[in-house]
């Protein structure tokens, strides 16, 4: 496969990552065509529901399996259409993950009811991962949909139909369609912390799953954490490292780079440099997710700057749940409630029912024990009981 660092040495990176995004089994190569989600023109707005996995995956209290399986069904009939839905990584490190297998197979064996398609990821980080997801699709071949089988996936919507909530139709069950990322991370201390293994190690991991789920037909979305602050790094993380790191993972076949503001330590000019550093990299503006936390309470403001850049695609967690293991300090993701309805107030389309999502979050909080962290989930419920 073609190398990617010679290109960006001779300033050649932008035709060779157009090369490689034709890899990509999520969207159409050919040049006159557009994810009209993804243009940076367009108001439409694709968000990432991340609540089932990293909203739980740091609680400390088991959750039952009920429950989350319950949650997913919830934000199934919201119009979302990405979820991510469980963790395959070793039960020792992250325990609240270890029955992701019984999510998966529940999934397919009983789809949650949908108004539209819905892509369901989850997290393999090495080969062992890979493997253990791969048992579970390959004992049921015919319930789930891949996107190199399917002339459209959920991220291309028709412009011409009606949306997920203003649609007529009743909901109804339907294959999913499955995913897989993987998670590296922008610093060699957070490596460390996180994958006990450097970040160059830690790529040779991910390819053989990137590559391996591409081998079957799956789409392989890439996080790259602590872009933007490191907790034992500080904020000193070098944007043009983060896009080095973006194109290894774009080389080995990733469809898409969640760029993850872990620590919450972003602010409005550092995200600027940063999208900047990935447009210099010659990697699409419908190749990037970007993942924030609100420690600081910066996630909005970052959203809007990444508005700006033409990014057009949000990780975001009901109520706000979340954090992460190995980032001391940092609290939840920005909540969905707080980004559909900022959204909203810019004049953009979600496609995701607010009312639903903000019943959801008040739901899930009150059963796990946690606070809502969504300021807007909490005003529309204060307003309920002054009506």
């Amino acid at each position: 496969m073609l190398s990617v660092r010679p290109f960006l040495r001779r300033g050649n990176t932008r035709s060779c990552l157009r090369q490689l995004r034709a890899l990509s089994t999520a969207t159409d190569p050919a040049p006159n065509r557009t994810n009209p989600q993804n243009h940076p023109t367009s108001n439409r707005v694709r968000l990432v529901e991340v609540g089932p996995r990293d909203g739980l995956q740091n609680e400390k209290k088991t959750i039952p399996l009920t429950t989350k399986i319950e949650l997913i069904e919830k934000l199934a009939k919201t119009g979302l259409v990405d979820i991510e839905a469980g963790s395959f990584v070793a039960p020792k490190w992250v325990p609240q993950m270890a029955d992701s297998n019984e999510i998966l197979e529940y999934l397919l064996k009983y789809p949650p009811t949908s108004l539209n398609p819905i892509a369901y990821s989850f997290l393999a980080p090495n080969a062992k991962g890979l493997e253990a997801t791969l048992n579970i699709l390959r004992a049921h071949p015919n319930a789930y949909k891949t996107f190199s089988s399917e002339p459209k996936s959920p991220y291309e919507p028709d412009e011409s139909s009606p949306l997920p909530t203003e649609s007529a139709s009743d909901p109804a069950s339907q294959k999913p369609f499955i995913e897989l990322s993987v998670f590296a991370a922008a610093t060699e201390s957070f490596t460390q912390k996180n994958l006990n293994c450097s970040i160059e190690e830690s790529l040779e991991r991910f390819k053989a799953v990137i590559q391996g789920g591409k081998a079957h037909g799956l789409r392989v979305r890439a996080y790259i954490s602590v872009v933007l602050g490191c907790p034992f790094e500080g904020y000193d993380v070098d944007p043009k490292k983060v896009a080095e790191i973006a194109c290894d993972l774009m080389e080995m076949g990733a469809d898409e780079i969640s760029l993850g503001d872990t620590t919450g330590m972003g602010t409005a000019p550092r995200t600027s440099e940063l999208l900047r550093a990935m447009n210099a990299a010659g990697i699409l503006k419908e190749d990037i997710a970007m993942h924030f936390h609100d420690t600081y309470g910066q996630a909005l403001v970052n959203t809007a700057i990444s508005l700006e850049h033409g990014i057009r695609s949000f990780d975001s967690s009901v109520g706000g749940l979340g954090g992460c293991p190995y980032s001391p300090g940092a609290t939840g993701n920005v909540s969905t409630e707080d980004m559909v309805y900022f959204m909203e107030s810019l004049g953009m389309d979600t496609g995701v029912d607010l009312d639903a999502v903000v019943d959801i979050g008040e739901w899930i909080t009150k059963e796990i024990g946690k606070p809502n962290s969504s300021s807007v989930g909490k005003a529309f419920l204060g307003k309920r009981q002054t009506q």
